[in-house]
Parts: C-alpha cells; structure tokens; sequence
C-alpha cells in the first residue's frame, strides 16, 4: 500500500512539473512554425485539473485503506 501511496506522490508532482513547464514556455514558441510545437493555452489548466483529480483520488483512497484496516495509524512515538 505505502508503494501505491508513493506512486500517486510522484504522478501529482510529475502533473505540477508539467504545468509548470506550460506555465514558463515561451510565447514566441507558438510564432516558430519549425519548431514543431505549438503552444496549447490549455495544457497549463489541464496539467493542473490532472494534478487536482490525483490529488483527491489519493485522499480517498487513504480514507478507503484506513476504512478497511489496510492501514493504521501509529502516532509519534512517545519514547
């Protein structure tokens, strides 16, 4: 489960990277036909929208583990 738990971590940051990097893209990328890549002003909001939607499933699915005794929790050690 802590696997699970750590994989979705790293695709919400990989969907934070992501909208950052459409985010600091240069607009005169879009004039430069050559380039081959096209300026998408829609990517940014639909990195962050990403980012949101793992976000929530990854709190649901600690509240579903908790709910079902996959997990428990364990406090800070008092020693």
């Amino acid at each position: 489960m802590k696997t699970v738990f750590v994989l979705m971590l790293l695709a919400i940051l990989a969907a934070l990277a992501g909208a950052g990097f459409f985010m600091l893209r240069k607009p005169d990328d879009a004039a430069n036909p050559a380039s081959g890549q096209a300026r998408n002003p829609k990517a940014m909001a639909r990195a962050l929208a990403l980012r949101v939607a793992l976000s929530v499933s990854l709190f649901l699915l600690v509240l579903l583990a908790w709910a079902m005794g996959w997990i428990k929790p364990s406090g800070l050690p008092v020693n």
